[in-house]
């Protein structure tokens, strides 16, 4: 057996001359593209996020500041709402257009709508008293099973669509095209309604993994589906993916949708979303940055600002063992872990510390290696503990707290070993 395709990874080089101390494996062979010019992200948190059973609706305030740190971020979209809903929700919308008018914020805004005129007006309202554009995005189902349960007709869904995109078009309204349940919608329907959206002026298709049940077989099948009837209609039509997490696949299909062609793809902080949600914004962008895909200058650091700020507004739990976000997510109480971290630690190298034992560089996101103490550390973690926090790590004292935290079933806190030291010193 020959071994030569297996060195045609590109390896990570280290810091310092120190050379390649990373192979990557993903890098080998990997088909995928660069962002085109033309990519972007579209964070949903505001309307989609907002439909989950759990959460609460948050003050304007916290959704301005939401929104200013999604343009910190570099988000090039945000949905800001379904101003047909309700009085509240379009006074929200609109002061989140007034927001992006009065400080010239580079991120766009959209709105969702049903294929009804009554749901247009307000966008259309919006955009003109904001005075900024507000794209459309106009929703409607198309699978078999929810044709059956509506009682509708492919007639009169491409009707409907047709009256509500003419209404937004008229207006001067940029409109995303959005069939539900696409991944489970038949080919021939989807061709019926694409070409007359795109017919009608629609700029944009949006493929909606409504329930979750896309793989990344389906997301193949249906964007190289949707492209060719693009292509059939001559038109220049952008294609959306928005994907649900039903089956834990919503990060992966969205990635795969990217790398097969989809221009946007929409996600929503820590995924929250209507029952277990949707992509995760942060973790599209910490896969695209860490795939070279996205600009080394593009400034990430606050993603967890953003996180933390999205789960404070609506009331939202952040598992421990979130990616990124999650206490846990850079934090060991393990020896072995702990011993290799402090030893890059003490070649005064951040880079290799960040790197030895974990696949996300916590700096990059504006975090760090956090070293515990608990039932499986050793000396390496005391003694990084106390260094930390400007203790010399003697040996009487390494020893009381190590036996301690060997008697427990738990990590100390730092109050527990605070507590070591003081009645050893004391």
């Amino acid at each position: 057996m020959s071994y030569t395709r297996y060195r045609m990874s590109a390896p990570l080089p280290g810091p310092n001359g120190a050379g390649d101390l990373i192979f990557d494996w993903n890098e080998l062979e990997r088909k995928g593209r660069r962002l085109p010019p033309a990519f972007s992200l579209v964070d949903e948190t505001l309307r989609e996020g907002l439909q989950n059973p759990s959460v609460e609706d948050p003050p304007v305030s916290d959704k301005l500041r939401i929104l200013h740190l999604m343009e910190e971020l570099g988000i090039e979209v945000a949905t800001a709402g379904l101003p047909g809903s309700g009085q509240r929700a379009f006074d929200d919308v609109l002061s989140l257009g007034r927001e992006v008018a009065a400080n010239r914020m580079k991120i766009k805004l959209a709105a969702a709508a049903r294929t009804v005129v009554a749901d247009i007006e307000p966008i259309i309202e919006i955009s003109q008293r904001a005075g900024i554009p507000v794209e459309a995005y106009v929703f409607i189902g198309s699978s078999p099973i929810r044709q059956y349960v509506e009682q509708w007709d492919v007639a009169l869904i491409a009707r409907r669509s047709a009256e509500a995109i003419d209404a937004a078009v008229k207006a001067g309204l940029s409109v995303a095209y959005v069939t539900e349940d696409t991944t489970r919608s038949r080919p021939e329907v989807l061709k019926t309604l694409f070409h007359a959206a795109i017919g009608h002026g629609a700029s944009r298709i949006c493929l909606s993994d409504t329930v979750g049940h896309a793989t990344p077989e389906g997301v193949r099948n249906l964007v190289g589906f949707t492209k060719d009837v693009i292509a059939e209609s001559g038109a220049d039509v952008g294609v959306d993916w928005h994907g649900h997490n039903d089956r834990g696949l919503a990060l992966e299909n969205g990635l795969w949708a990217h790398e097969l062609g989809v221009d946007r793809v929409h996600g929503t902080a820590l995924g929250i979303g209507e029952r277990v949600g949707n992509a995760p914004t942060e973790l599209l962008l910490l896969n695209l940055r860490l795939r070279g895909q996205l600009p080394e200058s593009r400034d990430l650091t606050r993603l967890v600002e953003y996180c933390e700020t999205v789960a404070s507004a609506v009331r939202w739990q952040i598992p421990l063992n979130y990616p990124l976000v999650g206490r846990n997510a850079f934090r060991t109480a393990t020896g072995v872990h702990a011993a290799a971290i402090a030893k890059a630690l003490q070649m005064s190298d951040a880079w290799l510390a960040d790197r030895v034992y974990s696949g996300v560089p916590a700096g990059l996101f504006g975090r760090h290696q956090e070293i515990c103490i608990g039932f499986m550390s050793g000396a390496s973690n005391v003694s990084y503990w106390l260094r930390e926090r400007g203790i010399e790590p003697s040996e009487g004292l390494v020893e009381a707290i190590l036996r301690a935290a060997k008697a427990t079933t738990h990590i100390l806190s730092d109050e527990d070993v605070m507590d070591i030291v003081q009645r050893v010193r004391g």
